[in-house]
């Protein structure tokens, strides 16, 4: 009697796992369902991001609709979405990809809604980020053509180029209207950078590139048509408004605290860029410990290598002394891409999963070159492009080699291409959500953690670009000193070029670059920093847990397998992996 009972209580047992289990598949398999229609349509609605991530399938016709209308219809859709994915406990997901997807989802909305506030679309006069003429640019650089009905795809998105171009001029108007605007300094630059798009002959403008790699008979003379009489009317255009109309009522604070709301707003930025609940004020403490954590590093590096415990002369002398510096712009590349292949060589003793696209190192267009540094666009998915390392080769014999290794390892390898390409290539392994979002705090961490492991991996070519290294660390620890100083506490951008100056000794032009993002760009100097001292301790957890058995292939694997997730899913992901049994 008593076995009787027992076999009917596990046949109860058995048949309540199957229900959970089914519950939770059923659950997974709404989340799937959720998570893939987001993505489609923030593809419909960001049609740029499509083609810049090489999303296969997808067309390649169309640009940004920032209307008033095609926004509001998109914060309804948001908030429905939102609303759903709030009834869904993740916590029954865990392990499971659909884990994944839906804390990249979410985070992702939450960011959105929490930025609202912003009003970013009435005021991004911006040479970076949102403005549409680095989109545009970009756009042009990869726009697929090679087929008929691609080079008709090409078309058909710069027939749209005036409208979409006199769609931002009046959201900027109605901005002005608001009172939302950019600061007065980056509106000159993004004129400037007007003035030498529009003196460059058609066929060496970055708008004709579609018809530089495509010499199908009479594709370019209609882009060069169109250019002339339509796209560049309209930028010419642009510009007037800018100068005559834009820029004596842009804001003269350079922090985004002197719009409608900017203290909320920067919050709200800081919650997107990270995911991370700080203060503007801790965040601006934790900046300047951390820059003095690494000036001690560096002053024990100068006095092994160059026999002084006071950085400034030497870093200066790194900087300053042309013997340090570049002959030329293809000797500034050729270093590059000597670092790159260093890096290349040295990848299977510290990953086990490899990237299989490749990257190559190009310089930026010359209307860009001034107010850049580097930035790395990812490859195709479909295999039909390699990952691009844009390289500002401006002034080379101004630019000390010291700085140009970190940066190429920041990246491409073992830094941004690395990352991102990974998380492209495994394909279904991953939900397609975490392939092409990217969670800046994660993201920027690891190509600031990358610029660390590089001098663990040996690749540095001297103590110079190991201090320059060290160099760079500390200039994004100070962009957390820099980004809440402007953003929430008033900086000037004097007072921001002058704390980069004196507690990293780069010149003030290099500076500048970060100090004139910052205040078009709110918080995402902070993913810098924040997210590489999150990653380290995670590897600190993992060293301590595994003790001898540490295996650094493995704990990077595991840290990249899901793409560059939000940093709280990244610290509960690793958590829940120390903590399994073994």
């Amino acid at each position: 009697m008593r076995r009787a009972v027992a076999v009917a209580l596990l046949v109860v047992a058995g048949a309540q796992r199957l229900g959970a289990q089914v519950d939770v598949d059923s659950l997974a398999a709404r989340v799937r369902k959720v998570t893939d229609a987001y993505l489609a349509a923030y593809f419909e609605r960001h049609p740029e991001e499509a083609t810049l991530a090489g999303v296969p399938g997808v067309r390649h016709d169309r640009l940004p609709d920032n209307s008033p209308v095609a926004r509001g219809r998109w914060q309804a859709r948001e908030d429905r979405w939102l609303a759903e994915l709030r009834r869904i406990d993740p916590a029954l997901l865990e392990g499971r990809p659909e884990w994944t997807a839906y804390g990249v989802m979410r985070a992702s909305l939450e960011g959105s809604v929490a930025t609202r506030v912003c009003r970013y679309e009435l005021w991004n006069v911006s040479h970076v980020n949102r403005g549409w003429l680095p989109i545009v640019t970009s756009l042009a650089a990869v726009q697929p053509v090679g087929t008929e009905e691609l080079r008709q795809q090409a078309l058909a998105r710069w027939r749209e180029m005036p409208v979409y171009i006199a769609s931002e001029m009046a959201n900027q108007r109605e901005g002005l209207r608001l009172g939302y605007s950019a600061p007065q300094g980056n509106v000159r630059i993004v004129i400037k950078q007007l003035d030498q798009l529009l003196d460059e002959r058609i066929d060496r403008s970055p708008l004709y590139g579609p018809a530089l790699r495509d010499s199908a008979p009479g594709f370019g003379d209609e882009l060069r048509r169109f250019i002339t009489n339509a796209v560049v009317p309209t930028i010419r255009q642009y510009r007037q408004f800018l100068a005559k109309e834009y820029l004596p009522r842009a804001r003269k604070v350079i922090g985004v605290s002197a719009n409608p709301n900017g203290a909320t707003c920067y919050r709200g930025a800081i919650q997107a860029t990270t995911g991370l609940a700080l203060s503007p004020d801790s965040i601006h403490r934790l900046g300047r410990a951390t820059v003095a954590e690494l000036e001690a590093e560096m002053r024990a590096i100068a006095e092994r290598s160059f026999g002084s415990r006071d950085v400034t002369p030497v870093l200066k002398r790194l900087r300053n002394d042309s013997k340090y510096a570049f002959r030329s712009r293809e000797a500034m590349l050729t270093f590059a891409e000597a670092a790159l292949e260093r890096a290349q060589l040295a990848m299977p003793r510290w990953f086990g999963v490899l990237p299989r696209a490749g990257v190559v190192i190009r310089s930026y267009a010359a209307f860009r070159e001034r107010e850049s540094v580097g930035e790395w666009d990812p490859p195709a998915e479909d295999g039909s492009r390699p990952g691009i390392f844009y390289l500002s080769t401006y002034d080379p014999k101004h630019k000390p080699r010291a700085d140009v290794e970190p940066l190429t390892f920041h990246e491409t390898i073992p830094g941004h291409h690395l990352q991102g390409t990974i998380a492209l290539e495994r394909g279904a392994a991953i939900p397609a959500i975490a392939r092409y979002f990217w969670s800046p705090g994660f993201g920027e961490g690891w190509g600031e953690y990358a610029e660390q492991l590089a001098d663990e991996m040996g690749i540095y070519s001297s103590d110079t670009t190991r201090l320059g290294a060290l160099a760079n660390l500390t200039l994004s620890a100070a962009l957390l000193v820099v980004d809440t100083g402007i953003n929430a506490f008033g900086w000037t951008r004097d007072d921001g070029i002058q704390y980069l100056e004196a507690h990293t000794r780069v010149a003030e032009a290099r500076a500048a670059v970060p100090v004139d993002r910052y205040p078009v760009w709110p918080a995402q100097g902070l993913s810098y920093a924040l997210g590489r001292l999150e990653i380290r301790r995670l590897r600190s957890l993992a060293e301590q847990s595994f003790g001898s058995k540490f295996d650094i292939k493995a704990f990077h694997d595991r840290l990249l397998e899901d793409g560059a997730i939000p940093l709280p899913m990244l610290r509960e992901q690793i958590e829940r992996w120390l903590s399994a049994p073994r």
